[in-house]
């Protein structure tokens, strides 16, 4: 058994995916303020537990005092995306950051396992601060679908009840069942649009809602209760009936009660 210590060996692996995971889940929200729609669906990350490493570095042949660079998956961190095209935009965006170093790219879409894993993975060199100076640590980040992803997990639980020896008839199941879900995520593709304006529409629908209840507490802490009452008792009306252009209409009408309010304050 390895004698180092191990929290002192793995903690910058963990301060490396907090970072990493706080950077790509702050890209998600930039990109949905430029565009109204994010390729990133969301993200997770993991640091691999030690008895992974060890059985891991077994596996591969890689001494004790290679794991920094011999054992790339320490760090991990998942971005799951609903198309397949999001993942190659993903992967082109990691491509331009200059906050870490890209060191090789590994396709299994295009180039799927005979078991039927699909995922594109991007090896990056991260650089972290630590207390005691500057280091840099290996990173893999997975960027999936989440059919993928379902595929994936289920196959990584079957590995290790099996220990990576699956019974030929599990296998044929699995890869059929990866095909399955390559086919829908084909299909997703091929109504991206359809599914896109769904999602746009809840998201503004919903929005409305908000901005309305919000704009009729705003007039209740400007004491306009008869004003926030009658709103209200609109706002019931048009949210029984789904009527949202009507609701977006009130929302514009309750704005303009808002600034008669501010300004009457002022005065």
């Amino acid at each position: 058994m390895d004698g180092r210590d191990w929290s002192l060996f793995l903690q910058p692996y963990e301060q490396a995916v907090e970072e990493l995971k706080v950077k790509f889940k702050t890209m998600r929200v930039e990109l949905k303020i430029r565009e109204a729609y994010a390729p990133i669906e969301f993200v997770t990350g993991r640091v691999k537990r030690i008895s992974s490493i060890l059985e891991k570095a077994k596996r591969l042949g890689v001494p004790p005092d290679k794991l920094d660079t011999g054992i790339e998956d320490i760090a991990g961190i998942r971005i799951m995306c609903q198309f397949v095209d999001d993942i190659h935009r993903v992967a082109s965006l990691i491509r331009n950051r200059k906050d870490l170093t890209l060191v090789y790219e590994k396709d299994y879409i295009t180039n799927f396992k005979d078991s039927g894993y699909r995922s594109y993975h991007i090896i990056v060199e991260y650089p972290v601060q630590t207390a005691l100076g500057y280091t840099k640590v290996l990173a893999e980040i997975q960027i999936r679908t989440l059919a993928m992803n379902f595929w994936a997990t289920i196959e990584h639980s079957l590995n290790y009840k099996f220990k990576e020896s699956l019974p030929e008839d599990v296998r044929g199941r699995l890869k059929k069942a990866a095909e399955a879900a390559f086919l829908l995520d084909t299909e997703m593709t091929s109504i991206r649009k359809e599914i896109l304006d769904a999602q746009t529409e809840f998201e503004e629908q919903s929005n409305v809602v908000s901005k309305v209840l919000k704009g009729i507490q705003d007039l209740y802490y400007f004491h306009r209760v008869r004003e926030a009452a009658q709103f209200q008792m609109k706002f019931n009306e048009l949210f029984e009936k789904e009527d949202y252009q009507g609701l977006s209409q009130l929302s514009f009408d309750i704005q303009v009660a808002i600034g008669k309010a501010k300004k009457g304050g002022q005065s």
